[in-house]
């Protein structure tokens, strides 16, 4: 049965912004916050520049059954937020001479890795977020680690950090990304952030990125979510569970579908919304999938394929050629949600810089 093949986690290609679970303590928490509690607004799930972005009209998505899917683009959209974040910077920087930060700790020299951090910092050079890296290597102890972590919390000029997973064996996980400072935690995953986005009338300091570029999509091609039946396939900590928990601040009706659960594929085609973070290439078929739903493909599998340079290619947890004959949208893989990810990096960095000087 195809639920027994589900990892309940999208690949890492596709979600790198793993997450900083830091602090889980209150206590902890209020000892180490210098800042008030001033959390991200979800009235609108919306990136921190642009409240009322979108395409033109003729690219909003109507929940319709038309043969042929229209391509929802997360490069181009990715595009747009980035040079609204440069514009935002520019203005910081004029304003109160401040430049947003972010640091990158590395331990190891894991290629994939080493990729992520290098796009991250061309990422940043390109709207003008100052880039912070500690390379250590794979046989550092702990505590060297910890001391980087230390160093970049008491630096003013750093506003996010993010350690990059995984991390050498020999290293107990939870207690390093504990240490990052809640308020430079731009990954959004410290307890009291998904606590947060979890219950009604309370919002967090900041939203995962993942989960919010998939929300942007969403918005910005103009898909009407309030009312709707949405549909998350994977219960990962990264994307899963906190895009459920973004759709439901929505007003959609959710359902997850995980590793366990029974006919997925009946409790799928009942959806007029699809966010796939299960990190199965191909899992999700055409007859998956209810005519005129929106489908955001979240996974990044590569594949063999002997007529490509490299030997493999990308493919989502969405099976392409048949969802776009069924859906009234889809995301493609690559060049839909990871550009995506990168750019609410960028914006939450943005956002903690803002919080931390007071600028409006």
């Amino acid at each position: 049965m195809a639920s027994s093949v589900f990892s309940d986690s999208s690949s890492p290609a596709a979600a790198r912004l793993l997450p900083l679970s830091v602090r889980s303590r209150t206590s902890q928490f209020q000892r180490s916050i210098s800042i008030a509690w001033r959390p991200l607004d979800l009235s609108a799930i919306r990136s921190t520049v642009s409240p009322r972005r979108s395409l033109s009209a003729s690219a909003a998505v109507a929940m319709t059954t038309e043969t042929s899917a229209k391509v929802i683009d997360g490069k181009a959209v990715a595009k747009q937020i980035k040079d609204e974040i440069a514009g935002e910077i520019v203005r910081m920087k004029d304003g109160i001479g401040i430049v947003p930060g972010l640091a990158v700790i590395l331990v190891g020299s894991r290629k994939d890795s080493q990729t992520y951090v290098r796009n991250k910092k061309k990422a940043c050079e390109a709207v003008g977020i100052k880039s912070y890296e500690a390379n250590l290597p794979e046989d550092s102890t702990e505590e060297e680690v910890l001391k980087n972590i230390a160093r970049f919390n008491d630096d003013p000029s750093v506003h996010g950090i993010l350690v990059q997973l995984p991390l050498p064996r020999h290293m107990n996980e939870e207690k390093i990304l504990n240490a990052v400072s809640i308020e430079k935690d731009v990954d959004g995953f410290h307890p009291l952030n998904i606590g947060r986005l979890a219950m009604q009338g309370r919002d967090p300091l900041f939203v995962p990125c993942t989960p919010k570029g998939c929300m942007e999509l969403l918005h910005t091609y103009g898909v009407e979510i309030k009312g709707k039946r949405a549909v998350v396939i994977g219960r990962s900590n990264i994307v899963g569970m906190p895009a459920a928990l973004l759709l439901q601040k929505a007003n959609a009706t959710i359902s997850m579908v995980h590793s366990n659960t029974r006919n997925p594929e009946e409790i799928t085609r009942q959806a007029d919304i699809i966010i796939s973070a299960a990190g199965v290439a191909n899992l999700v078929r055409g007859s998956w999938i209810k005519p005129g739903a929106v489908v955001i493909d979240v996974g990044i599998n590569p594949v063999d394929d002997a007529e490509s340079p490299r030997g493999y290619r990308l493919v989502g947890d969405v099976c392409y050629e048949e969802a776009c004959k069924v859906a009234s949208a889809i995301t493609p893989v690559p060049g839909g949600v990871g550009p995506m990810t990168i750019a609410m990096l960028l914006s939450n960095t943005l956002s903690s810089a803002k919080r931390i000087h007071d600028f409006k």
